[in-house]
This record gives C-alpha cells, structure tokens and sequence, in this order.
C-alpha cells in the first residue's frame, strides 16, 4: 500500500494503548519507574506482545507484566471493546492538545483515573512523534493532484494572524485518493506553495499529469514552477462564483450560471470551446468586461476534457479538498484561537490522518481500468 497512511494509525493506536497501559501499572504498583518506596505493592516484570484486532488491521501492543500481584491493563479491554471510541480519543488528544486539562480527561478515559500533566505532556511528545512520521513518510506514483487551503487564527509574534492551512490530496495508479501531506504557513504567498510543493517531490511524489485547484496566483505560480510540465484544471466551481462578481446587473446571475453549465457538460473540447465561444460574443456589446473575462479566463477550466471521461466530473472541481475544509472547521472551532502555529498542525494533521486511513481502506475513488 502506497504511502503508509494505515500503518501511521495503527502505529498511533499502539502508541496510546502502551502509554495508557504503563500509566495503570504505575497506579497499581503505586510506583514509578526505578522508584523505590514502602508502598510498592509489586514489580515490573517485563512485557507480552500481543496482536489488537482492529477494522485498520493488527495493532501490535506491549501488555505490562508484574509479578508479585495480580495484573493486566483495562485499558485493553476498553480498546477491545470500542474501536471507535479509542480513535476518537486518539483525535480529541490531538485536537484538544492545546490544553494539557482537556487531554487529561480524554487519557481518564482510557486509564480509568486521573493522569497528570507531565504524563499528558508525554503522551503529546509521543503522538506529535507519529505526526511527524506520517507528515514525512515516502510517497509514490499519483496521477491526479488537487491541492486547497484553509485559514485560521493563530498567534504569532504577540499578534493573532490568519494562518494558511495547505493541503495535497492524491489519487494514485490504483483510484485510491490519500492525503499526502500539510503544511502551516503565514499566508497563501508562492513561495510557501513552492516549499510545500517542493516537500512532496522530495518525499518521492511523481507521475502527476493533472492538479486541480482554484486560480489563487501563489498556488498557480508555484505549480508552474514546480510542476512545469503538469497539466492545470482551474476549478470549475470557483471560476463560476468568480464569474458572478463580473454581471453588470445582477439579473444576468442566473443566465450567465446557465452559459458556464452549458460549456461544461459539452461532450468533449471542442463543444466546450464553441459554446464559450458563443457565450463570450453574446455578452460583448453589453458587459465586454465579462466577455473579455470570460474569453481569458474559462478555457483555464477547460483542461479536464484531455483525461478520460470517466474521470472528469471529480476532477474538474476541487470539491474533494473543499469537503475535508468543511470537516477541519468544524473540528476547529472549538479552539477560536490557536496559541501557536504546532497546536494548528497538531489538530489538522490529525484529522488529515483520520481522513487518509478511512480512504486508504475504503472503496476506490476513480476506476482507473482501461476502456
């Protein structure tokens, strides 16, 4: 499998589950590590490996042993028991990260009793590890690209600033859509698309033939620069809100929504071609501004009718990366204001992760077979 999505959560799962397991050993053997005291009612003695059955495959845990009392962790059963509520407690720990009280409730919910700070502080130091190796690890052969980006507030330098999610979501030889990678920057500016551009050709990222995305001139500068002989697909969505602000009467919406549907659904380029064509002279003697808007900017949009049709009415949007948009802002409302640019990649990077496992073990995204 491509990328290695599935084996970042799983390693993440396995990461939770040894530290909540440590934690109970602890609070039973009323010692820590190396610790000695009048209380200790046992001691450490070793590690069992064992096999976590999950929907993702095998999680590999370490299952504490301890001799002098009778012991094992429920927190294996609670894991056991509810798959979904130990990745949900993954994410919140993630997500709610900027708040070392918040993550102690979530790790409660595992351990069964409450945990301090610095054992919190641990468990963020090892999940912001996996973070990282998911965020780093080789990528391969994609055919389709589609890149986004989401803001939100953070502070930085004593100020709060809008801070500039970027992502890159991939659709590889096989029709499998993952995430590939994020990156948190101060603005949407060229030089930070090429940097993040630049990250994934230095992961392994290569095959591209097609990226879509919106028109923003940072974005498409730098896949010019870092994609020079990659094909670009303006998304159709945006190019037709962008066209509304261009009507000289607000009358003319409708019917100018109805021009653009009309050179879309053409059966081919051609078609496309000459029913802009016409739109573009229709409106030239009323709103040349539109017409000449329309003549420079639409065939920008026209790209996806060079690759099979079967493949065109996902491509020609960026509505794959605008879906996830939705789900990072619903998940980060609750923090308003990130305290710093980690906290912010933190919580995407998580919800990225959750996203890229459910598509790498879900259906295909496109039929890559040929006709």
């Amino acid at each position: 499998m491509q990328g290695g999505g599935k084996d970042s959560i799983t390693k993440t799962i396995g990461t939770i589950m040894n530290l909540a397991m440590k934690l109970e050993q602890e609070k039973a053997l009323s010692a820590g590590p190396y610790e000695r005291n009048e209380d200790r009612t046992g001691h450490r003695n070793g590690y069992k490996d064992k096999l976590l059955k999950t929907r993702m495959g095998e999680v590999p845990i370490q299952i504490p042993q301890v001799r002098g009392m009778e012991f094992y962790p429920g927190a294996v059963d609670k894991g056991c028991r509810s798959e979904r509520a130990l990745k949900l407690a993954i994410a919140q720990m993630y997500i709610q990260g900027v708040s070392t009280r918040r993550v102690s409730k979530i790790v409660e919910q595992l351990c069964g009793f409450e945990v301090s700070q610095s054992q919190v502080s641990n468990a963020a130091r090892l999940l912001d590890e996996e973070i990282k190796k998911w965020r780093e690890r080789p990528l391969d052969t994609y055919k389709y690209l589609v890149l986004d980006a989401t803001y939100e507030k953070v502070r930085m330098d004593r100020s709060v600033v809008s801070g500039a999610v970027l992502i890159a979501y991939g659709i590889d030889i096989t029709g499998q859509r993952r995430v590939l990678g994020i990156s948190t920057e101060i603005s949407e500016a060229d030089v930070h698309w090429r940097r993040f551009l630049q990250s994934l050709v230095e992961r392994g990222l290569h095959g591209v033939t097609m990226i879509t995305s919106d028109a923003h001139s940072g974005l498409k500068a730098a896949c010019e620069a870092i994609f020079p002989t990659v094909k670009w697909q303006r998304c159709q969505f945006h190019l037709q809100q962008n066209a509304g602000h261009h009507v000289t009467r607000q009358s003319m919406r409708k019917e100018l929504a109805q021009d653009l549907r009309t050179v879309f659904n053409a059966p081919n380029l051609e078609e496309a071609q000459r029913y802009l064509k016409i739109a573009v002279d229709k409106y030239r003697a009323d709103s040349p501004q539109l017409s000449e808007w329309l003549e420079h900017n639409v065939p920008e949009s026209l790209t996806v009718f060079t690759i099979p049709v079967k493949h065109r009415r996902r491509l020609r949007t960026s509505n794959l990366a605008e879906r996830q948009m939705k789900e990072i802002k619903r998940r980060t409302k609750v923090a308003m204001i990130f305290p710093n640019k980690e906290s912010l990649n933190r919580i995407v990077a998580a919800i990225m992760m959750e996203v890229d496992e459910t598509w790498a073990t879900g259906k295909r995204y496109l039929d890559m077979e040929t006709d």
